[in-house]
């Protein structure tokens, strides 16, 4: 895949004018922050750290977690619903390569998996598929993926291949997010910008996010997102018995 070639000059020595219009500060926003990006770089360690970090947590999830969860969700999906335990899609990766990203099945078998985002209400969704995808149960599988160096455990999400192909033609900097490794949770998914993309304007707030991630890389950073994304999946799962209580 053909990456995006970046030839931007700011004058510093004129005062620069912000825009007044909507689509204007947009424009500026990510003229602004793509070269906050070009002049950062993580520290000499970030790398290995990270990689450390990504292995250790793979390797005590899938032990300690997916031994045992594997099997029972699994044998859910084979007695609710026809097709196979996991869901393989073709995903942009690293530096625009493809990789096959692995998820527990939560849809019936459809023709437009690859090209349809799935929405709130999709009806292609199965009863045990709405669980495992509000509690991001349905992604634990991409702890294979980041023991593999496929993925990190932080990042921005991959999209699927069509998706890249489409919003890196209408969308500045777009291909930015490529320049690191995808993750399974980033800065754009603990600020709420999960799931569905509905409107072209929530896209350049995930990817502002995304950039943001970028140019502020660290050990804290990623840590302080993990943190933050564990909190939000424990409350999901205890939504249930909490609103019961509630009654």
């Amino acid at each position: 895949m053909k990456q995006a070639t970046l030839d931007i000059t700011l004058e510093r020595s004129a005062p620069q004018v912000i825009p007044q219009s909507d689509i204007a500060n947009i424009r500026y926003m990510f003229l602004e922050m793509n070269q906050q990006y070009m002049d950062h770089q993580p520290a000499s360690y970030y790398y290995t750290v990270k990689r450390i970090m990504d292995v250790t947590i793979s390797v005590v999830f899938i032990a300690l977690i997916m031994s045992w969860l594997t099997p029972i969700i699994a044998l859910l999906i084979k007695l609710t619903s026809k097709g196979p335990v996991f869901f393989i899609q073709k995903r942009t990766g690293y530096m625009g390569v493809e990789f096959n990203c692995l998820k527990f099945r939560t849809m019936f078998i459809n023709d437009e998996a690859d090209i349809k985002q799935v929405s709130i209400n999709d009806k292609r969704i199965t009863k045990l598929g709405k669980f495992l995808r509000l509690t991001h149960i349905d992604e634990t599988p991409q702890f294979f993926n980041v023991l593999l160096g496929e993925m990190s455990v932080v990042g921005p999400r991959p999209h699927m291949l069509y998706h890249t192909r489409y919003y890196s033609e209408c969308i500045p900097y777009y291909n930015l997010r490529l320049e690191v490794q995808p993750g399974m949770t980033g800065m754009a998914q603990i600020k709420d910008y999960i799931g569905e993309i509905s409107v072209e304007r929530e896209l350049r707030k995930r990817i502002q996010w995304d950039i943001y991630y970028m140019k502020n890389r660290s050990i804290g950073l990623d840590l302080k997102i993990l943190i933050s994304t564990a909190g939000s999946v424990f409350r999901k799962i205890l939504q249930p018995f909490t609103k019961k209580k509630d009654k």
